[in-house]
């Protein structure tokens, strides 16, 4: 991968040291023969490929057109990497904005604080907490997927769809659910986030674009970032269980807003909510008809989800702003149902028509407005 932003990257964060720490300190999967594991495998790949149609037949996005983006399944190990990949190039903007300032009194301020910091020390408490999400994420669609040496064949950098093979038998197993129909069903809600991408030329670039904005309005100490990534790290090892209520229990997301980085936010808030929502509707729309226990499979998941976890685990999906994506999925799921119930599914999708026409913030919690909006221009 091209070099991002040369000494402002490394003093900023040892990537490599980032990835070695969460690769040697996340927890093992569960146990698994070889060729128990080689089987999963297998049907993750064949319930990938089957979702392809079960979706856009639901939803009835895109084309018969083969997707372009590679399905991996990966090990614990192999998300961290690719998240780290990812995070470097997300943050890229940012690194060369800080390199900039280099010249001029205060960039000199800012790059010494985060050297003396130490970038090994950063990688470090990075690494503490990718250890503490590799174990959690079940599958995830990389919009950004940058090109990496790390990953097998597929890495052009035009999205990918990750399955995290150990995460998904843990769960299931958890849950005590039939396993053939909850990896169709996880892999139902990740096809949905590839069909939008593909059958939606511009949410990428959209996408993309507003997240760049957000960086670009960055204008914070990054003395302040460290020090949430500081107790963080300290939480996961038993030093700070209390680290939810500091600064008001904000979360990193909110420490580093700018009133142009909250407007910017919001926008991105709604897009995510109705991405999740609309995954999480398609699942269970087309469960019944493929996924014979569906109804028990979402039962027990939402319990799961309601359930909430240790008082650690509670602190840290508060300062890495988690809370907030499992609103998404509950917030967009329901925008979805309403908008579907009053107009349809084609009238649903005319969400994917421009930028324009996606929901807000505001209209997400009132499906009714965006109708009225949508709908009374259109027709």
């Amino acid at each position: 991968m091209t070099s991002i932003g040369g000494a402002a990257s490394s003093q900023m964060v040892d990537w490599n040291l980032a990835v070695a720490t969460a690769t040697r300190l996340v927890r093992p999967g569960p146990e698994v023969s070889r060729d128990e594991a080689r089987a999963v495998v297998a049907e993750l790949r064949r319930h990938a490929k089957a979702s392809e149609s079960h979706v856009r037949g639901f939803t009835r996005m895109g084309t018969d057109e083969i997707h372009d983006t590679p399905v991996l399944v990966v090990d614990r190990p192999g998300w961290i990497r690719a998240n780290v990949a990812g995070f470097r190039e997300i943050l890229r903007p940012l690194l060369e904005k800080m390199q900039e300032r280099r010249g001029s009194g205060t960039g000199q301020a800012v790059l010494g604080a985060v050297g003396a910091v130490g970038g090994k020390v950063t990688g470090v408490e990075l690494g503490m907490l990718l250890s503490f999400l590799a174990s959690r994420v079940l599958g995830q669609y990389e919009t950004f997927a940058p090109a990496s040496r790390d990953l097998p064949a597929g890495e052009s950098g035009g999205g990918r769809l990750l399955l995290v093979a150990p995460n998904i038998v843990h769960v299931e197993r958890e849950l005590d659910v039939h396993p053939h129909d909850f990896r169709l069903w996880v892999c139902l809600h990740e096809e949905t986030h590839r069909t939008q991408f593909s059958a939606v030329p511009w949410l990428r670039d959209h996408l993309e674009g507003e997240i760049q904005s957000f960086l670009g309005e960055t204008d914070v100490d990054p003395m302040t970032v460290l020090e949430r990534v500081r107790e963080a790290a300290q939480s996961l090892a038993g030093g700070r269980p209390e680290a939810e209520e500091d600064d008001g229990g904000r979360s990193f997301v909110e420490l580093v807003q700018t009133p142009g980085q909250r407007e910017i936010l919001g926008r991105l808030t709604a897009v995510m909510s109705l991405l999740e929502g609309h995954a999480d509707f398609v699942m269970d729309g087309v469960g019944p008809d493929v996924v014979p226990s569906v109804a028990e499979i979402r039962e027990k998941f939402q319990q799961r989800r309601a359930k909430g976890a240790s008082r650690l685990d509670t602190a840290l999906r508060k300062l890495l702003g988690l809370d907030a994506k499992l609103r998404q999925y509950r917030d967009g799921e329901r925008f979805v149902r309403a908008v579907v119930d009053q107009v349809g599914m084609d009238g649903f999708n005319r969400v994917w028509t421009s930028p324009n026409t996606l929901p807000t913030k505001a209209e997400i919690a009132a499906p009714a407005d965006w109708i009225a909006r949508v709908h009374r221009k259109a027709d």
